[in-house]
Parts: C-alpha cells; structure tokens; sequence
C-alpha cells in the first residue's frame, strides 16, 4: 500500500501536477482507516484515505494538497460551514481557487440518507428473520415496502435532488477553478446483486439485499450523468470493486459489514477499500490524458 505524504513533495520530485483539492463525504474521507489526520478531527479523515493515496501517487505537493472531505457531509456542506463533535469544517468549496489544477468529488450517499436507510433495513430484517424466513419467498422486502408504494420511490426522489443539486455544485466549482480538471468519484459496490448468504450476515431480507443494491447503483448513475453534463470525469469505483463488497471474503471486501472486522467504521470501505478507490481515480485520471 502506498503511504501518504511525507515531505514538500510526496514523489521527491520538484514539480507536481498543481493544486489538488479533495471534496467529500465519508467514503472519501475513509473514517476507521488508520491513521485519523487533519483538522477538524471530528471529520474523521484517515491518512491513508484516497485523496491521500492518489495526492501521493501524483507527486502533488504537501502544500498543493487541501482534502476538505468530511465524515457525514451532504451537498450543503460543500458551500457552508459543516459543524462536528470536534470542531467546524469550512465550507469545502472555500479551498478552490484559480490555481487550483484537480478536483476529486465524492458525496451524495448522506443527502439520501443510505447509512440510515440500512440501518432501517437491518431492523426489518430482524424480524425477518426472528419470524423464520423461511415462510416467506426469496425476494421478501419488508424495507422496501417503507420507501416504494406503486410507482412513488422516495428514495428515488432523493437521488433526483441530489442530481440536481450536483449539476449546480459543478457549475459553482467550474467558477472557482476555471483550470481545475474535475472528476465525480462514485459509490463502490456496498452489496452485491442478490443475497446469496448476504441478507443474514447483514441482517437483511434477501429481498431488500437487492432493493439497497439497485438503489445505489440508481445513485452512481445519477451522478454519472450529471458529471457528464457538467463536462467532468465519471470515476468508476463500483466496476472494479464489485465482488469485493460487504458480504465478500473479509480478505477481500472493500467496504465492512455492520460489524467491521478491519479498521473500518461499519458499511464503510476499509483500507483495501480506500487503495481500491484510489486505484480507480489514478486509472481515469490516465485515462483523461490519454496515458
């Protein structure tokens, strides 16, 4: 694993690509991943997070390097103040200028509300299972039933703000940092497609396994799309993750289950996780320079 910054220049090379700036929420801030660095503690940034891993990777210098990612930030907090346990986030938008050269941009699972919407899952799926699933059929969603009636989604709804609250944030970032190349990072895959042995491990119906799953992959296609419309990068984290989810092989899985079993909190990506992401930005930064 590469490690993070250590000195004016994390390649020892005298030139760096520029400016880079980090924006985001707990999957780019890496929460668990040791070491907490950064202030405000209360964002639980992880010196081995992405943003660090591909600052690193590109030789960006410590002084060029501003990750202003933050544990349970939502699109608002990129344009005002993010108040912790443990001190204040500025907005994060407020680290772009001019010179900025790069922009990493990673959010929108807390505007739907995924961790809790697990969370509430998790808690239908006790009672699924306490009631002897074996009563039900296999595609049994007891969650699903609380956030879809007929053809009204309201976690679909969710998505669709936060589609367009994106493609207003981009406008702003492109304003900012006119020079600024910008890349939308995605969600990696959290659970697989269908449940398999997942649904007890993660105390989910098999059911709202899949529900969860398509309501994510719903998310990253949405911000997708909106990247696309703003002229920025799309990062792919969920292609070369998928496998390696949830209810993987904990020698494998990039993000933990409920109950982490590496340096994680739970439903969160772990440091194979974060390196993986890493991998991913490093890939369609290449990518875009036709490397």
């Amino acid at each position: 694993m590469s490690g993070a910054p250590e000195s004016t220049d994390a390649s020892g090379s005298s030139a760096g690509p520029g400016p880079y700036v980090a924006l985001g929420d707990s999957y780019t801030a890496g929460p668990g991943v040791p070491s907490r660095t950064g202030t405000p503690a209360g964002c639980d940034r992880s010196d081995h997070n992405y943003p660090t891993l591909v600052a690193h990777e590109l030789g960006v210098k410590t002084a060029d390097f501003h990750d202003m990612s933050c544990t349970g930030a939502t699109v608002d907090d990129l344009t005002a103040p993010r108040t912790t346990d443990h001190g204040t986030n500025p907005a994060q938008l407020s680290a772009l200028t001019t010179h900025t050269a790069l922009v990493t941009l990673g959010i929108g699972g807390n505007d739907i509300g995924f961790s809790k919407l697990i969370t509430q899952c998790a808690k239908s799926g006790i009672l699924y299972f306490a009631t002897g699933s074996g009563k039900y059929t296999g595609n049994h969603a007891p969650c699903r039933s609380q956030y879809v009636d007929g053809t009204t989604d309201t976690v679909r709804q969710k998505i669709n703000t936060v589609g367009d609250r994106l493609a207003d944030t981009l406008a702003e970032v492109g304003r900012r940092a006119p020079q600024a190349r910008v890349y939308v990072v995605g969600y990696p895959a959290i659970l697989p497609a269908t449940a398999g042995d997942c649904g007890r491990d993660m105390g989910l119906a098999p059911g709202d396994v899949t529900f969860l799953h398509q309501e994510q992959q719903q998310l990253n296609t949405t911000l997708r799309q909106r990247a696309k419309g703003a002229g920025a990068e799309y990062v792919d984290t969920y292609a070369p993750s998928n496998g390696h989810d949830a209810c993987s092989a904990r020698e494998t899985r990039w993000v933990e289950p409920l109950v982490p079993l590496a340096p994680a909190v739970p439903v969160h990506p772990d440091a194979r996780g974060e390196r993986g992401m890493a991998d991913a930005v490093i890939n369609t930064i290449n990518a875009s320079r036709g490397s």
